[in-house]
């Protein structure tokens, strides 16, 4: 907490403090395996930052393709959602079952913040197994999402909000490009550019970048 707390210091990489909130959060809690952090925009839109690895990222698009599931209901309406079996909660008929079944998920919890007048935010907790959220882990988790509402909360000085959505379309691009290229599926794909950020001491957007911007040379 100390070392993401620190991370906060104006001037700052939004990117690069969001995604050790997201991997902070799964290390210092013993109930939560995935997080990632939900933003929607004037005009409507909501999209991922910051996720720890695919399945995240799938959970998420998930509940934005259904139109249902805790993360859009912390987003849109309630400031905390908790779900402590995802399979049998009548409240997504939809996303419950898809949620167990393909993704493997157990429970969930998600924070609402407000990042600024017009942009609402989730912050979002996914577990592998049902009913292993406890009150500790809640607590813990509210505190990284509020690190998180105040890094947002800063990016309104430089547009690196826009700047950060740009990143996550990007990575998501490599990721298919890493997929097809090594016959790799999501998660593993995704994998493979965390492990060559870390290799090369090089930023994850940038090792994306990379791979997009070759691709694209090779086309020409």
């Amino acid at each position: 907490m100390d070392r993401v707390a620190l991370s906060l210091r104006y001037p700052m990489d939004v990117e690069e403090t969001l995604q050790g909130i997201t991997a902070a959060v799964v290390v210092a809690t013993s109930g939560v395996d995935h997080a990632s952090i939900s933003v929607t925009s004037s005009d409507g839109k909501i999209q991922t930052l910051a996720p720890t690895d695919d399945v995240a990222v799938r959970c998420d698009e998930l509940q934005y393709e259904l139109g249902e599931g805790p993360c859009l209901e912390a987003v849109l309406e309630e400031h905390v959602v908790q779900v402590d079996d995802v399979s049998s909660d009548l409240r997504w008929p939809m996303y419950g079952p898809r949620a167990a079944g393909e993704l493997g998920i157990g429970s969930q919890l998600a924070f609402q913040f407000a990042a600024e007048p017009h942009v609402r935010g989730g912050f979002n907790l996914y577990s592998e197994q049902p009913h292993s959220i406890g009150i500790e882990d809640r607590q813990l988790a509210m505190l990284f999402a509020s690190l998180a509402a105040a890094a947002l909360g800063w990016s309104r000085q430089d547009d690196t909000l826009n700047k950060a959505l740009e990143t996550r379309n990007g990575i998501g691009q490599a990721v298919g490009i890493v997929m097809e290229r090594y016959q790799l599926d999501p998660e593993r794909a995704f994998a493979f550019l965390v492990r060559t950020s870390q290799a090369g001491n090089i930023k994850l957007h940038d090792v994306a970048a990379g791979v997009v911007a070759d691709v694209v040379a090779k086309a020409r």
